[in-house]
């Protein structure tokens, strides 16, 4: 009796222990991807719940999802608006990856009979979806962080560009026989297809802060990591600025998102409803708070406008969780095949929420068809996010808005291990590695020498490179066929001392011009290179249009050598200069010059130094002149190429003051004078009507003075439009010691156009200026009030082609069509004063070569 005790006391102790031991044990993992059967695409946000449980979640903005089970659960049920539900059986106790593909609802019939009235058109009035949309644009402000006091978070970036959709048969040419290491093969279901070929890689770490008042963000980079290219071949700073501006941060509380450089309207901006059309498609309960899955579209396809997914909390703050943003196939943005952003965001400790997770993948081709094309990959990731916690008012000392820390390029390969939010995936973290050995490969040196001199003109010979090769060759009237050859050092011979030379020689004025220039650089970096700090020396014995700039690079440029209408009046120039010149990293830059110049006049121009006399001509004009340059271009990017500077517009001005004083008896000089001259250059974007460029500048002389030292307009007697010239002046036309002036240059990017059916395919942009000069001559400097004032020039017919504005305003605007072929813009130009003056048009057509995204 006892031993029968014992034993069903033993039995009940196994019953009891046992279930417990079964729940322990069948502890499930499971993970996976949900993706559309057809298009093979990630489906975002995708619902699960384990049968028999009520519980579940919500795959995330890469379509994947993964979920630890307890108990003997054998089933998950996926589920998406649109769908089919589908079920998957599970292995209980088991570590397992079960990938999903969700068929699309769509039925097959055999006949399909329809009766009724057609489907109601689409309405904001009464409509759930414009009402909720209108609570998210309401609830904005509170949503953002300049609602905070202070803000300070740390930051993650990483940019992966990559020549991408790489056929097997590309990748086996002979021509990369020897860079077969270089491939990466991905998920051929992801943006940029199987094979890719990574050219760049970046990754910066930054501290953030954030202080209401007085409002400022500084931002201080404490690592940088990027491939690093041969600087005689590539600028890497240019090319990671230039990257930044394509691939800038995305707010989608913002009313506009910059994007390749263009701006689309933001689903919640505040004009959203007029443009969009939003549907509620889901909710989603699993989740704390509830969801609502809001889907968007345009209401045009062809505008500049995104279609996707947001994810609205329903907690009375109205906000965004989720978000999933991409474009129409046909939308009016170039070379761009493909483009996907997914926003991620957490809930703060006030129950709002801030960005924690961003991923911009866009892909780049020629054709919207298939085929080779670039594929860039930007993600950034937030964390230790802190709000309202004051930040001492040290860290915000100082102008710049961004500090680079000095060893933040030094960091160990250890730090980046520690520090990355997420582990690089084994092919990308040998892109630095790859790309170091791929620059020490004969044949792609010699390849990239090839690529330099194609796109930047020179030809490298290790401490002098030749060119550049678009000035070998010229004519004009004055020195007939032109050739030149020159070159200058790189910092292959130093990075402090640089030299530049050029000869030139015109066979119908059989005169040498010739160039000669020492620079010493101040900080040890090249002087090409931002921020710049030099000294320089130089010499310039040159032909020069009156008015234009001396710019040689340009002057020389083959296709400018074609001009219309008589210009025949040249000055050939003698240039003694030395300047200096000092940047900031805040963008603030002033210069200082010693300039000594003789103008000597040349083809039919002349210098007749009073009416009274055909006797008082002078051949030459000589000056000794000091000047001070200030400019401030905040927040500035733009890419360092081998000869210039490019910028990259954005919204942020531009402030030119220049100073200039003339000096009698120095160095030869003959003229006192003064001169200011001040200038704003602003784009404003215009949401859906495209964005304006507008240059306000004036300036104003003061003295007595010959006419070449007073300000000659610029004119343009090309064929090329040019945005900062007159385009229908002609050279030497018109002139003033006082003037003050407007350009306005508008683009409507296609909106007009969008909307005509004949027309949208062909992806045209509208495009109109508008150009106002007025000035005018004090009396002194007029030789119509004053005969001892130098005269202006007559042409062979005793007409007379130089002007002072006395009668009203020089105006001009033009109508064109931008995007054709994706990289031409032609105007339709019309002249609106003066019309009375000799060999001058009414109108005329100008092209320009410009590509656009």
């Amino acid at each position: 009796m006892f031993l029968r005790s014992i034993t069903v006391r033993f039995i009940i102790l196994l019953a009891m222990v046992i279930p417990g031991f079964q729940s322990y044990a069948q502890q499930t993992a499971v993970s996976g991807t949900v993706t559309d059967a057809s298009t093979k695409e990630t489906i975002p946000y995708a619902s699960f719940i384990i049968t028999g449980s009520g519980k579940g979640g919500r795959t995330d903005a890469d379509g994947k999802y993964n979920i630890t089970i307890s108990g003997n659960y054998t089933q998950l049920k996926f589920s998406y608006i649109g769908y089919k539900t589908q079920v998957k059986t599970i292995k209980p106790g088991q570590a397992q990856t079960i990938n999903v593909q969700l068929q699309n609802e769509a039925m097959q019939m055999n006949e399909v009979v329809i009766k009724g009235g057609k489907k109601p058109p689409y309405r904001n009035k009464e409509n759930p979806a414009v009402e909720l949309i209108r609570k998210v644009i309401a609830n904005k402000p509170k949503n953002r962080m300049e609602s905070y006091d202070y803000v300070a978070y740390q930051k993650y970036e990483r940019m992966l560009f990559s020549m991408s959709n790489l056929s097997e048969k590309f990748k086996n040419k002979r021509i990369f026989r020897n860079y077969q290491f270089l491939f990466q093969e991905q998920d051929s279901t992801k943006i940029g297809g199987k094979n890719m070929l990574p050219v760049f890689q970046q990754e910066k770490l930054s501290d953030n802060y954030f202080r209401k008042n007085p409002e400022k963000l500084k931002t201080v980079v404490i690592a940088d990591k990027q491939v690093n290219f041969d600087e005689r071949f590539i600028d890497n700073q240019g090319l990671s600025s230039y990257f930044d501006r394509m691939y800038q941060d995305i707010d989608i509380y913002d009313n506009n998102i910059s994007v390749v450089s263009n701006l689309l309207l933001s689903p919640i901006a505040d004009g959203a409803p007029g443009f969009y059309k939003f549907f509620i498609t889901d909710t989603i309960r699993t989740q704390q708070p509830q969801l609502i899955e809001l889907s968007f579209t345009p209401r045009n396809k062809m505008d500049l406008l995104f279609e996707g997914k947001l994810y609205v909390t329903m907690d009375g703050n109205y906000a965004v969780q989720n978000a999933f943003l991409t474009v129409n196939k046909n939308i009016n943005l170039n070379f761009v095949r493909a483009l996907e952003a997914k926003l991620e965001f957490e809930q703060n400790a006030d129950n709002r929420y801030h960005l924690s997770k961003s991923n911009l993948i866009v892909d780049f081709g020629i054709t919207k068809k298939s085929g080779a094309g670039f594929t860039g990959e930007r993600t950034v990731t937030y964390k230790d996010y802190k709000i309202n916690e004051p930040i001492a008012d040290s860290v915000y000392k100082g102008s710049a808005a961004l500090v680079v820390v000095p060893d933040a390029k030094k960091k160990s390969e250890q730090f980046w291990t520690s520090n990355r939010p997420e582990a690089l995936s084994t092919t990308s973290a040998k892109v630095y590695r790859n790309l170091d050995t791929l620059q020490s490969i004969p044949s792609f040196k010699r390849t990239m020498d090839i690529v330099t001199l194609f796109f930047a003109g020179y030809k490298d010979f290790g401490p002098f490179e030749m060119g550049p090769v678009n000035t070998f060759y010229s004519f004009n009237s004055v020195e007939g066929f032109r050739l030149r050859l020159g070159g200058r050092t790189t910092t292959a011979l130093s990075k402090r001392y640089y030299f530049e030379t050029y000869a030139a020689y015109g066979f119908e004025d059989l005169k040498w011009k010739y160039f000669l220039s020492g620079t010493y650089s101040l900080n040890n970096k090249s002087i090409y290179a931002f921020p710049q700090n030099y000294v320089r020396a130089s010499f310039q014995r040159d032909t020069k249009i009156p008015g234009q700039e001396l710019q040689f690079v340009q002057e020389d440029n083959f296709l400018l050598s074609f001009k219309r209408g008589e210009n025949n009046m040249m000055l050939y120039n003698d240039f003694y200069r030395l300047d200096y010149v000092h940047e900031f990293e805040n963008h603030f830059s002033y210069s200082l010059g010693l300039r000594k110049w003789s103008q000597t006049p040349a083809g039919s121009l002349y210098f007749n130094n009073s009416a009274q006399t055909l006797f008082s001509r002078t051949n030459q004009i000589n000056t000794s002149e000091i000047s001070v340059n200030l400019r401030y271009a905040p927040h500035e990017k733009f890419y360092q190429g081998k000869v210039y500077r490019t910028p990259l517009v954005d919204k942020y001005p531009i402030f030119n003051l220049r100073y200039t004083a003339g000096l009698k008896g120095v160095l030869g000089g003959e003229y006192n004078y003064h001169n200011f001259m001040g200038s704003i250059d602003k784009r404003f974007y215009l949401s859906q009507l495209g964005y304006t460029d507008v240059t306000v500048e004036g300036g104003y002389d003061v003295g007595k003075l010959p006419f070449p030292l007073l300000s000659i307009h610029r004119a343009n007697q090309t064929y090329a439009y040019q945005l900062q010239s007159y385009n229908l002046m002609n050279f030497l036309e018109f002139v003033s010691d006082h003037y003050a002036s407007i350009n306005i240059d508008q683009n409507f990017n296609g909106f007009f156009f969008n909307k005509i059916p004949l027309l949208q395919h062909l992806k045209l942009r509208e495009v109109m200026s508008f150009k106002a000069l007025y000035g005018g001559l004090r009396n002194e400097n007029n030789p119509a009030k004053n005969t001892d004032a130098m005269q202006f020039v007559r042409n062979s017919d005793g007409m007379q082609i130089t002007n002072a504005l006395d009668n009203g305003p020089y105006m001009e605007g033009s109508v064109g069509i931008g995007n054709i072929f994706k990289v031409l813009r032609v105007d339709a130009v019309k002249r609106f004063s003066y019309l009375d003056h000799p060999n001058v048009s009414s109108w005329g057509i100008r092209a320009r070569v410009k590509f656009d995204f």
